[in-house]
């Protein structure tokens, strides 16, 4: 892969924090709230990553209209500490550090709505180091991985930067699927919630942070 990269796109979930636990209980209490039987937690694992919506549908079997509903009481749960009940990987916030410094454009591009991400990221003095910071619009308008892409790489572009280079940052298929969508290749990091099958899609995949920063600064 090139190293030399014009801009680089990060997920949030499972590649920059391990949101894991705080996610899993919000979604058990929100099955519980809509009467219906809770997940185990493996099964729970499942919905850390794609878009909340399709993943109620296609986890749950809900109908659009019990998956809208799913969602909003699973926002309402999750609104405010109970987001906060996460951590930054080790050694990921120093390496966002590093690229920052190196002068490369970072965005960030979550399937977590845009406010709870970029609340996620001040309260651990990471927002500083984004150019921009897009995830789902509240009114799930704009969920699908492909289209959160295409938001950040319209930022970027908005204020001047490259997209000659671009590389995307994540854990799952959905992430590599939702930026080739757009000729952006990935690269996906083992420590998130993907599995080995889902390496599949990407360019690279990497086991920790220092490979990480080898493909991304060289």
């Amino acid at each position: 892969m090139t190293r030399t990269w014009s801009a680089i796109l990060f997920d949030l979930d499972g590649t920059i924090t391990d949101s894991a636990p705080a996610i899993t209980n919000s979604l058990a209490r929100t099955f519980a709230l809509l009467g219906r039987p809770v997940p185990t937690d493996a099964e729970l694992l499942a919905y850390v990553g794609p878009p909340l919506f399709a993943a109620f549908r296609e986890y749950a079997g809900m109908t659009e209209e019990e998956a809208t509903e799913a969602v909003a009481v699973y926002r309402a749960d999750y609104h405010g500490e109970a987001m906060l009940d996460t951590a930054v990987y080790p050694g990921v916030a120093g390496l966002l550090q590093r690229v920052h410094e190196a002068g490369i454009p970072l965005a960030l591009a979550t399937s977590k709505p845009e406010h709870a991400a970029i609340t996620i990221l001040e309260h651990f003095d990471l927002a500083r180091f984004f150019t921009v910071i897009v995830g789902a619009s509240d009114a799930e308008t704009r969920s699908a991985k492909a289209d959160i892409v295409e938001e950040a790489l319209n930022r970027l572009a908005a204020v001047g930067t490259s997209l000659s280079t671009p590389v995307m940052v994540g854990d799952r298929s959905y992430d590599a699927e939702g930026a080739a969508a757009h000729g952006v290749p990935t690269i996906l990091v083992e420590w998130g919630y993907g599995s080995p099958a889902e390496a599949a899609a990407a360019t690279a995949t990497v086991y920790s942070v220092d490979q990480l920063a080898k493909l991304l600064l060289g």
